[in-house]
């Protein structure tokens, strides 16, 4: 089952999905900043575009198409597409 996601007034979108007993979502980032909560652990890989991330108490690093950057749970990271839209891969990594 496919679910589609809107956040940010429609800034983010993305369709969630489940594989082999793995959750992920794949999306859009439009350009703008944005933060994230998170609950269980997740690897952001960046398949088209470049975007900023930054983890709570992190700095600011870029990421362009074909690296990734993962969130510990049950913290927050703020994301940023600078020079226009960017697509992700979301994968979560534990519950």
């Amino acid at each position: 089952m496919l679910k589609h996601n809107s956040y940010f007034d429609g800034g983010v979108q993305s369709i969630g999905f489940e594989r082999h007993g793995f959750k992920a979502t794949v999306g859009v980032i439009a350009t703008g900043e944005y933060h994230f909560n998170t609950g269980a652990a997740e690897r952001m890989t960046v398949i088209s575009g470049l975007l900023r991330a930054r983890l709570t108490g992190g700095e600011w690093q870029q990421y362009p198409a074909g690296t990734y950057f993962e969130i510990p749970a049950n913290s927050g990271f703020d994301v940023q597409a600078v020079s226009g839209p960017a697509a992700y891969l979301c994968e979560f990594i534990s519950s």
